[in-house]
C-alpha cells in the first residue's frame, strides 16, 4: 500500500502536436494532464480530499513528504498502454505502482473524474495509493490478504458534490469474481499455505475485501481485526493469529457468504469539514515539456539499455527543437544517463541549471552520473568529492530529499571505505522519508547487521520478508530472520552470500 505524484499523459510520439498541458501541485501530488483547468483542480481536489479522508480513519498524522518525494502517477490512454508500460507478463495489469525513493510513481489508465462512486480507473488508482499510504505510515508487515483487503476497502471511494468521501462502499469491480471466479476460502486467506495462486483469475482480491469490509463495519465480530493484528505483532503465526482471533475457519466462511447475501452494506461517510485539502495551484506547462512527456514518463518507469537506446535519440530530438527550456534539457540528462552517456548527463544537466538552478531532476542525474565517472578518475577521492556537489546542493534545495542521504553514504562505499556513524543516520532518515522502498531499506538493514545492530537490522528486514508482492529480497530477508532466529550469536556477516542466492526480481504488479 503506498501513495502520491499524479501524472496524466497521452503516450504520443514525440513528434506529434500536444494540446495545453498543465500541472495541478498540492501537498501529496502532482498532476500533469492536457485537460481544463476545473478538471485538473478537481482531480487535484478528489485525491486530497482521499488522502485526508484515509488519515482520519486509520487516525494517522503524517508529515508532508518533500516535493520531489511525491509519488507521480501517470495515467496513460488506456489499459493497453499500460501493459506497454508494465511489460513482462501483463494480461491482467490494469495499473501498477513502484515504490521508489525520491520518485515513487503509479500508472493506470484514464482517470473519470465526477461526483459519485469512483470510477473503475479511479478505484485502480485510489488502490495503488492505498498501498503507498500504508507503506508510508507503517512498519507491520501485514498479510496479502490485510493488504490486498485493505486497499480494496478503501479503494470502493465515492466524492459527492459538496465535499464528502465515502469509503468502504461494496467493491463493485470484484462483484464477478466473487460470484463467478474459483472460490478462496477464509482459511486460505487467513493460512497462505493452503493457497495456491490460480493460474486463471480467481477470487482472491475480492474475498480479501469481503473478508476485511466484514470484520471492519460487520457489527458480529467487534474488535477481532484488531485481535488479529495484535496476535501477529505478538509473534503468532499467521493461522494461530487467525484461529485466536476469529475462531473456526469454517465458521468463518459461512459467515462471510451470510454476510455477501446482504442486500445493503454500510460504508464510512466523512463531512467536508473533516477533511483537509490544502492549496492546489495550477499552471500550464511550456510547449517543450509537453513535448518531452512520452519521453519521460518511460524514463521514469525504467527502460531496458536497447529501450534506452532508441529513447535518448528521441530525447536529443525534442531538444533540439526546445533547447532553452530547463525542464526538456532536465529530462534530456535524465535519457542520456540511462544510455549510459554520462559526459553528455552532466551538459545537459548543467544547461539546464544555468537556465533554472531549481531543477530538482537535473541535479539527480548529475550526481548519478559523476558517481558513474568516478570510479574510472585519475584521482578517485577528488572525483567522488566532486560527485556529491549536485546531491549537497539538492539538499538545500529539498532538504528532506532522501538522495542526498543516501549518496552521502555511497561516497564511502563506493570508495571502500567505512561510512562514519552519521553516514549510517543519514541513510536511517533517508528510510525513514521513503519507508516504502524496500531496496534502501535492505541496504540500511545490511549495514546495521554489520554493526551488531541486530534489534535494529530485524525491524527493517521484517517488512522485506513478509513483503505481500514477494519476490526480489523477500526470501534473502527471511533467510537471514531465520538465521537471526536460529543463532543469537551469529556475527550478521558470515553465510550472507549463500543466503543471497536464488532470488527473483521484485515484482511491480500490484
Amino acid at each position: 500500500m503506498r501513495l502520491l505524484v499524479a501524472l496524466i499523459l497521452l503516450l504520443l510520439p514525440a513528434n506529434v502536436a500536444h494540446a495545453a498541458w498543465l500541472e495541478a501541485s498540492s501537498a501529496h501530488f502532482v498532476v500533469y494532464a492536457d485537460d481544463s483547468e476545473r478538471d485538473i483542480h478537481r482531480f487535484s481536489e478528489q485525491l486530497e480530499r482521499y488522502h485526508s479522508a484515509m488519515a482520519l480513519v486509520t487516525g494517522t498524522k503524517m508529515e508532508a513528504p518533500s516535493p520531489s518525494n511525491r509519488v507521480t502517477v501517470y495515467v496513460v490512454r488506456s489499459d493497453r498502454d499500460v501493459r506497454k508500460l508494465y511489460r513482462g507478463d501483463s494480461k491482467y495489469v490494469q495499473g501498477f505502482y513502484q515504490p521508489r525513493a525520491g520518485g515513487s510513481l503509479a500508472i493506470v489508465p484514464r482517470v473519470q473524474v465526477g461526483s459519485g462512486e469512483a470510477s473503475y480507473t479511479m478505484t485502480i488508482l485510489l488502490h495503488e495509493y492505498a498501498h503507498h499510504f500504508a507503506a508510508s505510515n507503517s512498519r507491520f508487515p501485514m498479510p496479502r490478504w490485510l493488504s490486498e483487503g485493505g486497499a480494496e476497502f478503501f479503494a470502493a471511494a465515492s466524492f459527492e458534490r459538496d465535499g464528502s468521501v465515502g469509503l468502504g462502499r461494496p467493491a463493485q469491480m470484484r462483484a464477478n469474481e466473487l460470484f463467478y471466479g474459483r472460490n478462496v476460502t477464509a482459511e486460505q486467506l487467513l493460512d497462505p499455505t493452503t493457497y495456491a495462486e490460480s493460474k486463471n483469475y480467481d477470487a482472491f482480491y475480492g474475498k480479501s475485501w469481503l473478508l476485511y469490509h466484514y470484520l471492519s463495519l460487520g457489527r458480529e465480530r467487534d474488535g477481532q481485526l484488531l485481535e488479529y493484528v495484535r496476535l501477529l505483532i505478538a509473534g503468532k503465526s499467521q493461522r494461530d493469529a487467525g484461529l485466536g482471533a476469529f475462531g473456526d475457519f469454517d465458521k468463518l466462511e459461512k459467515d462471510l457468504d451470510d454476510y455477501l447475501d446482504r442486500r445493503k452494506m454500510v460504508y464510512l461517510k466523512l463531512p467536508p469539514k473533516l477533511l483537509e485539502t490544502g492549496p492546489i495551484t495550477v499552471r500550464a506547462l511550456s510547449e517543450g515539456e509537453a513535448a518531452m512527456m512520452p519521453v519521460k514518463i518511460r524514463s521514469k518507469r525504467g527502460v531496458t539499455p536497447e529501450e534506452a537506446a532508441e529513447l535518448v535519440e528521441e530525447a536529443r530530438a525534442v531538444a533540439a527543437r526546445y533547447p532553452k527550456d530547463a525542464a526538456v534539457l532536465s529530462a534530456l540528462a535524465e535519457a542520456e544517463f540511462d544510455s549510459g552517456d554520462s559526459d553528455r548527463a552532466i551538459a545537459a544537466a548543467d544547461a539546464a541549471l544555468a537556465i533554472d538552478p531549481r531543477q530538482t531532476n537535473a541535479y539527480v542525474q548529475k550526481g548519478y552520473a559523476m558517481f558513474d565517472l568516478a570510479d574510472q578518475a585519475d584521482d578517485t577521492a577528488a572525483a567522488y568529492t566532486r560527485a556529491r556537489v549536485p546531491f549537497l546542493k539538492l539538499n538545500k534545495l529539498e532538504n528532506d530529499h532522501p538522495l542526498p542521504l543516501v549518496y552521502n553514504y555511497r561516497f564511502y562505499v563506493e570508495q571502500g571505505e567505512d561510512p562514519p556513524e552519521l553516514a549510517v543516520q543519514g541513510l536511517a532518515r533517508a528510510s525513514e522519508l521513503a519507508p516504502f522502498d524496500l531496496g534502501l531499506r535492505m541496504t540500511l538493514a545490511m549495514k546495521q547487521l554489520q554493526l551488531g545492530q541486530m534489534a535494529e537490522a530485524r525491524r527493517n528486514l521484517i517488512p522485506i520478508a513478509f513483503n505481500p508482492h514477494e519476490g526480489g529480497p523477500s526470501g534473502f530477508a527471511q533467510r537471514i530472520l531465520e538465521k537471526l532466529d536460529r543463532e543469537p550469536r551469529w556475527d550478521g556477516k558470515s553465510g550472507l552470500e549463500q543466503m543471497a542466492g536464488g532470488d527473483e526480481e521484485t515484482s511491480d504488479e500490484d
